[in-house]
């Protein structure tokens, strides 16, 4: 094993890591993690993400040299934006702004986003009571709103510079349209800054490879 390998699946938090590792141009190998099937659950897997959560990254060659094991999305981005000194600003002002919009992702809309998901689409017949859905629904369009403020009249989320703060949030908003069909629900055409945004990010190249490894 000399390259890094990638284990995900092609959900918002695997394509985060796998379209960073295309952005990158790096050789790498990927596995797919089939969570439907509980792939994560395996032994061999909870070696490089104790969670068993999707994605994990093993890099053969560590900061020592040694190989080194790497679970959580956002830890991911981070470790391969410094390994490579790529997609992350060197400033320490907009380097901590890139941090901070990174971790929005992680706290916010990742978890609201998903949760929205889960009652809009895949519980709408296991439950019938509307609290879940409207209380995510609120929340979803809200953290759109944040967003979507923030990026008026800018192309990217920092310093008009590409990094992994944008990668972290558009498949996530990608995923409301795409898997859970909510884009008419959800008003995501009111949201113009952020359709704008998300047209330059799913235009890259790198992107199209990046959103189909380890599809079904």
């Amino acid at each position: 094993m000399d390259k890094i390998q990638y284990y995900g699946l092609a959900t918002p938090n695997g394509q985060k890591v796998s379209i960073m590792l295309e952005e990158l141009g790096v050789d790498y190998d990927a596995h797919q993690i089939n969570i439907l099937e509980g792939d994560q659950f395996k032994p061999e897997y909870i070696q490089i993400s104790p969670n068993s959560k999707i994605p994990g990254l093993v890099d053969p060659h560590g900061p020592d040299g040694r190989p080194i094991s790497i679970m959580e999305s956002g830890a991911i981005l981070i470790y391969l934006a410094d390994k490579f000194g790529k997609f992350i600003p060197k400033d320490a002002r907009h380097r901590s702004e890139c941090l901070q919009w990174l971790f929005f992702q992680v706290g916010h809309i990742g978890p609201m986003f998903g949760q929205f998901g889960h009652f809009y689409k895949y519980a709408a017949v296991q439950c019938d009571h509307n609290y879940p859905k409207e209380r995510y629904t609120n929340e979803a369009k809200r953290l759109l709103k944040v967003l979507d403020d923030h990026l008026a009249n800018k192309q990217f989320i920092v310093n008009e510079e590409y990094t992994i703060a944008d990668m972290a949030i558009f498949p996530w908003v990608n995923c409301l349209s795409e898997h859970y069909h909510a884009q008419d629900f959800l008003h995501l055409s009111d949201y113009k800054n952020v359709r704008s945004w998300l047209e330059s990010c799913n235009s890259r190249p790198a992107v199209d490879k990046g959103r189909v490894v380890c599809s079904f």
